[in-house]
């Protein structure tokens, strides 16, 4: 039998983006969020859920853009504390070791750093309480070619992401592959 553990937001796992943005007199910013994750296909779209009190927060909303960055689990520590300082009053670039590199496609940064790049429009805002959910409309992906495959698309094991579980505010590593997605469930088909 399951225990009733409450309403809480505890669903996991939860990707780790790191979210480029900039603010009202242009500087870069970038805060990580895990609040997030794929919304749609057709559009490509992602969605990121920020509070309000977040200096990023501003910088979506004047910019109507942002970019998603998915860093490895080497840059663990700089993603996290990218999430732990406030970009009003550190420079988290400097701090942190990151290049901002400025977008030819949306008014957002990207980290030059990160192996695995999406470049959002603006397409929906919705504010759900504490958090507002920006819906981004996907205008391109940037890869290292050291993270595309034979086929030329992103391979999870070689950018190598982690995930945060919010029930024991823990970051885990992805493991290994263990099943064909579409194929392992044809068992069941008639």
């Amino acid at each position: 039998m399951k225990k009733s553990i409450g309403a809480k937001p505890l669903l996991c796992p939860s990707p780790v983006w790191v979210i480029g943005t900039y603010d009202a007199e242009g500087k870069p910013n970038i805060m990580t969020a895990s609040w997030a994750g794929t919304c749609c296909s057709s559009p490509p779209c992602v969605a990121v859920s920020l509070r309000s009190a977040t200096y990023s927060h501003a910088g979506i909303q004047l910019n109507q853009a942002f970019t998603v960055n998915v860093m490895p689990r080497s840059m663990m520590a700089e993603s996290d504390f990218c999430g732990i300082a406030s970009g009003r009053d550190t420079n988290k670039w400097e701090k942190a070791g990151l290049t901002p590199v400025r977008s030819e496609l949306v008014n957002a940064p990207y980290i030059a750093e990160a192996p695995f790049v999406a470049e959002c429009v603006l397409k929906h805002t919705a504010e759900l309480g504490l958090h507002t959910m920006f819906v981004g409309e996907i205008v391109d992906l940037k890869a290292d070619a050291t993270v595309l495959n034979d086929k030329g698309k992103p391979e999870m094991k070689k950018i190598d992401p982690f995930l945060f579980s919010m029930g024991d505010m823990q970051y885990f590593a992805v493991g290994e592959v263990i099943a064909k997605a579409f194929e392992v469930g044809k068992i069941f088909c008639d």
